[in-house]
């Protein structure tokens, strides 16, 4: 149980990082968690499925505190892009990122955060329209494969927003932000030969403060607790709601 429990801490992490949109914040959130499923794994093993039942505790540990759902820095270009990204309600977000982002069902979703099937179906459905509130902003698209990138760029493009260019190179990636000053980064880790996402954003965030959605194959890679971590980490194949949803977070908890 010690070891199924284990398993399923990487995406806890990803998923407490994006309701809180940071990884400082979620991390702590996670470490209670886990201290308290590896003290009394009974928590957890009454449930079938062992991420079920650590998400479930995960949320049950929050209710006292309302841990999550601190407001984030503000910032100003103007105030901010757009106001409304910070109206979508902790119970939309919650519902909206455990099923496109963890995958759960809208029922697995409605007993993690202990509210009736109606309710997160409803929530859900106001997640969405939500989304489609959210004023354009610049998006700088980092990715070596020309078909993804397509596929990336119409989706930033269908969900309101401006991709102001697409890099295949560290040295393209520098190059469109200096140029453009993107309100937002969306990486791949991997890029062409031997050029990383990474190291091109790290380059980027030099010159500028700019919030970043990493994308990878491999998540669980990225969230070993053993180096500084993004806060906002999707998996490819991705869900299009799951982007447009990663790319209001990442706006309405970072200073812009």
């Amino acid at each position: 149980m010690s070891e199924a429990i284990t398993r399923t801490l990487p995406f806890l992490r990803r998923y407490a990082r994006a309701v809180t949109g940071s990884q400082q914040r979620g991390d702590e959130w996670v470490r209670l968690c886990a201290e308290v499923a590896l003290q009394q794994p009974e928590l957890v093993a009454k449930m079938d499925d062992t991420k079920l039942g650590v998400f479930a505790l995960f949320h049950r540990l929050q209710q006292p505190f309302g841990g999550l759902d601190e407001p984030g820095e503000t910032g100003s270009v103007s105030g901010r892009l757009k106001e409304s990204l910070t109206e979508m309600a902790p119970l939309q977000r919650r519902v909206l990122l455990l099923t496109v982002l963890e995958g759960f069902t809208v029922g697995d979703a409605a007993h993690i955060l202990d509210i009736d099937i109606d309710t997160a179906e409803r929530s859900l459905q106001e997640a969405r329209r939500e989304l489609q509130r959210v004023a354009s902003v610049r998006v700088l698209v980092i990715e070596d494969e020309a078909v993804i990138a397509l596929d990336v760029a119409d989706i930033v493009r269908n969900a309101g927003h401006e991709v102001v260019g697409i890099a295949a190179t560290e040295k393209a990636a520098v190059e469109l932000a200096k140029k453009h000053s993107p309100h937002l980064v969306l990486a791949d880790i991997q890029l062409r030969g031997a050029d990383s996402g990474i190291t091109a954003v790290k380059e980027i965030m030099r010159a500028m403060d700019v919030p970043v959605i990493f994308v990878t194959g491999y998540p669980e890679r990225l969230l070993t607790g053993t180096q500084i971590e993004p806060a906002f980490v999707i998996s490819k194949p991705f869900d299009p709601d799951l982007l447009r949803a990663a790319i209001a977070q990442a706006l309405d908890t970072v200073s812009i």
